[in-house]
């Protein structure tokens, strides 16, 4: 004879843990959260599954662009690759590249002169296709069914359209995760949940200050 308890066991079902693929805006990452602390060396599988304890993550989708070095940063470049051959060792993590675009500009100053010209040339420097390429992998995951929730690393406003598509089109859940101070928290990003990123989140997601490829050593930068 079954009694109460052998039937709340035979009919409890496990916690159900969404299946989930992350959507990391790399330099939104960078400037919003870590650019001026010791958090760049950051394990992108270990900093998600923090975020995320009850999310079984498919998929770490992480969207950057090549960047050049400059006169006052002439190792900006290999302290980047070293970081991108140390993500490429991490299974989940999927690297998407968008592109970097220089141009002159003349721009006002912010205290002009009494005598000269109010404006100066400079170097403009623009990240493209970042944006373009979170949407359209958002998108394309929820209409495939890859995943039941998407989470977006990013305070980027320009994502709206495509985090409601994604929720009331393609029915998943769509978390936002804001990594800027959140007095600057962008409103226009509507997800189904929100969560703000803390320093312990960092401090405790970093990679080994070595990793080893098929290339062989990749160490951490020693500035960083």
């Amino acid at each position: 004879m079954m009694t109460n308890m052998d039937t709340a066991k035979s009919t409890s079902q496990p916690p159900h843990h969404p299946k989930t693929i992350v959507y990391i805006d790399g330099f939104n990452l960078y400037y919003g959260a870590v650019r001026k602390t010791p958090y760049k060396w950051l394990d992108l599988e270990t900093f998600c599954r923090n975020l995320l304890p009850r999310d079984r993550i498919v998929k770490i989708r992480y969207f950057t662009a090549r960047v050049k070095d400059r006169p006052y940063d002439r190792h900006k470049t290999v302290r980047q690759q070293m970081y991108l051959r140390a993500l490429a060792t991490l299974p989940l993590v999927k690297i998407h590249y968008g592109l970097f675009v220089e141009r002159p500009a003349r721009m006002p100053l912010v205290n002009p002169p009494a005598k000269g010209p109010p404006t100066v040339e400079v170097l403009k420097t623009e990240e493209k296709g970042t944006d373009v390429n979170i949407a359209t992998y958002l998108l394309l995951d929820a209409f495939r069914g890859r995943c039941d929730t998407a989470v977006i690393i990013s305070n980027d406003s320009d994502l709206a359209e495509a985090v409601r598509v994604a929720k009331s089109e393609a029915g998943i859940q769509v978390g936002i995760i804001n990594p800027h101070p959140p007095e600057r928290r962008s409103r226009k990003l509507r997800g189904t949940f929100f969560r703000q990123i803390r320093h312990r989140n960092l401090a405790r997601s970093l990679l080994p200050d070595v990793v080893h490829d098929n290339r062989g050593r990749i160490e951490k930068p020693g500035n960083w």
